[in-house]
């Protein structure tokens, strides 16, 4: 199934308008408290492997997001440039989420690979409302207890 995609600022109006709409951050930790939408969720898909290695994926990602929201919910996936919340998209799809849209540009732009020229403007350099929360209840940790997760690090 072909996923829908959005831009960031037709995201900030969706989420506005009061239905019910939530965007969904699954960039790591370290990235969304550096700054990430106003009222995001944070679950991330990847771990960044701490020796250095390739990132792991989070093996709670898809049941976190199940317990979380309803398979109807309106979810907004975005990540740094879009590659990643593309990916995130397509699995909860997979799992019967039924209105999920992919944030192209994500939070900080998609570049062209060859130029490295920005192609789609991100949600911080749109000017759209950004946060430095962690702790509130977007944090992965309090999503992770809501959940029904263990305390134990994933």
């Amino acid at each position: 199934m072909a996923i829908s995609q959005i831009l960031p600022a037709d995201a900030y109006q969706a989420l506005k308008d009061g239905s019910g709409t939530i965007y969904l951050d699954v960039r790591t930790e370290d990235e969304f408290s550096a700054g990430h939408p106003e009222g995001a969720f944070n679950v991330p898909v990847l771990f960044p492997d701490p020796q250095g290695g390739p990132p792991r994926f989070n093996s709670e990602f898809v049941d976190l997001v199940k317990a979380l929201f309803p398979a109807e919910t309106t979810i907004l996936c975005g990540c740094q440039s879009g590659g990643r919340s593309q990916r995130a998209a397509e699995m909860l799809s997979e799992v019967g989420f039924t209105q999920v849209m992919n944030v192209q540009g994500g939070f900080g732009g998609a570049q062209h690979p060859m130029t490295g020229e920005v192609v789609v403007s991100g949600w911080e350099s749109e000017g759209l409302p950004i946060s430095t929360e962690v702790d509130g209840a977007g944090s992965y940790r309090v999503l992770r207890c809501q959940g029904g997760m263990d305390e134990s690090s994933p």
